[in-house]
């Protein structure tokens, strides 16, 4: 901050409250905006100038300087026609609520040195473990994303079936320990995949999955009969190209006879346990043992979003704790026990939000909502000449292709041209798709409107032509 002789509460004030009004105007435009961004990430590093400056800029300054130079290079994942990834928007309370939990700049590792915030996190996974229908006295941390809600869940498990075989990590690390058999699904997401890599199992062994990528438990029964030793099997509710599910019952059925600890990647799909129609989805899924997902795709909350839960609470504290002279030791589970920081902000706070906000009929709604959104996706793209839905729309996703992979890849970057829509092309069964991944409480009949017609129009643009084969 530059030298000045204001106040420095005066200096505060402002500063924030230009902050809000860029905040707001950002907002206000997002419904009606192009949904990619304009800008790249070189035009925003130019506009901000490359060199640190020798002295400092009044900090309102600073602000309006960078929301001019970053704006063009946002991308409205907000919209309710954003459809890239599985991103969700946000729920203005639990925007307003992680404003806050930025304000009061709280460090939620230990629980008695900031009881405030805590206690909120712990209110919040009560209420989360009873919405998704999970053991009540499981364990439940707040991690940045998936990827690491995966990690902490498949740590605890790695130490646990390692114990049962008579090893200790903590004491003796992973060389020499039995080798742990992990078997996924062949349509598993990548962050598990990437949770393994950072916990030394490698490559898992991949399962045989149906045409919508749900796990064979037939070919899961014989694999795991095939070896022996520790193992760990991850299921997968919520295949990014189809939303299939994994058939929980059948398959943790077949792992726990096994002897194996089952994990459920649910980043997006976990959700699904919040609406008795989707029930056939999540049915058999509170039997297994851990359990990941991402408030932030599905709840609509920021980002830091990531929820860890496991059944075996020693277990992930034996895997995530830790004891030193210096940290307050709190009589009942510090956070820091049950993810991979001793310091992090207060994640679960925009969660409560979120929750409190909504409440369960709200939450009900809004996953409701998304599926009901998706069905009519389908239905109209679908009746588009040329296009063909290629998944069984049961939850949030739907994957389209048109009559070649060339034809989709047109239309898709026609699509991306425009602006008015914003979904993602991907490969799924050798096939190029245009993946629509619905995950924002803004997508209602009028944002499915709007992307039909889109599609529609990018659809009516003829064929580049091709020459002929010798000419």
């Amino acid at each position: 901050m530059a030298r000045t002789t204001e106040d420095p509460a005066n200096v505060e004030a402002a500063v924030l409250d230009r902050a809000v009004v860029h905040a707001r105007q950002w907002l206000e435009s997002v419904p009606a905006r192009r949904v990619p961004a304009t800008g790249t990430a070189d035009d925003a590093a130019h506009r901000l100038g490359t060199e640190l400056p020798p002295h400092g800029r009044p900090a309102t300054e600073v602000i309006d300087v960078l929301a001019a130079a970053v704006e063009p290079g946002l991308m409205a994942n907000a919209s309710g026609r954003f459809f890239g990834w599985v991103m969700g928007s946000l729920l203005p309370t639990a925007l307003a609520a992680d404003w806050l939990v930025s304000a009061w700049d709280q460090n939620a590792g230990m629980r008695d040195a900031t009881p405030g915030v805590v206690g909120v996190e712990e209110v919040a996974a009560a209420w989360l473990l009873d919405l998704l229908r999970l053991p009540a006295g499981a364990a439940v941390g707040f991690a940045t994303g998936a990827t690491m809600a995966n990690f902490t869940c498949l740590a605890a498990a790695r130490d646990r079936v390692l114990a049962r075989a008579g090893w200790d990590v903590a004491a003796d690390g992973l060389p020499g320990a039995p080798r742990i058999r992990v078997l996924v699904g062949a349509e598993g997401h990548g962050s598990v995949v990437l949770a393994l890599r950072y916990l030394g199992l490698g490559t898992p062994e991949q399962v045989a999955v149906d045409d919508q990528g749900r796990l064979d438990p037939d070919d899961l029964r014989r694999r795991l009969a095939d070896g022996e030793g520790p193992a760990i099997v991850c299921l997968q509710a919520g295949n990014i190209h189809s939303g299939a599910f994994d058939p929980m019952a059948a398959a943790v059925d077949v792992a726990h006879r096994a002897g194996a600890w089952v994990h459920v990647d649910g980043a997006f799909g976990l959700w699904a346990a919040v609406v008795p129609a989707l029930a056939p989805l999540t049915d058999g899924l509170a039997g297994a043992d851990s359990w990941a997902t991402d408030a932030h795709k599905t709840l609509n909350t920021p980002y830091d979003g990531g929820i860890a839960i496991v059944a075996d609470v020693d277990a992930v504290h034996r895997a995530m704790g830790v004891h030193a002279s210096y940290l307050l030791q709190a009589s009942t589970v510090d956070p820091f026990e049950v993810v991979p920081e001793m310091s992090r902000r207060a994640r679960g706070v925009p969660i409560w939000a979120a929750l409190a906000s909504l409440g369960a009929d709200g939450v009900r709604a809004l996953v409701e909502g998304l599926v009901r959104a998706a069905r009519g996706l389908a239905e109209g793209i679908g009746a588009i000449p040329g296009a063909v839905v290629l998944n069984d729309v049961a939850y949030t996703q739907v994957s389209v292709a048109f009559e070649t992979d060339e034809r989709t890849r047109e239309i898709f970057d026609r699509l991306i041209a425009e602006g008015t829509v914003l979904p993602s092309a991907s490969v799924w069964h050798g096939r190029t798709v245009i993946r629509f991944s619905v995950s924002s409480w803004r997508t209602g009949e009028q944002e499915v409107r709007d992307t039909v017609a889109a599609v529609a129009r990018a659809a009516r643009v003829p064929a580049r032509s091709t020459s002929a084969v010798g000419e």
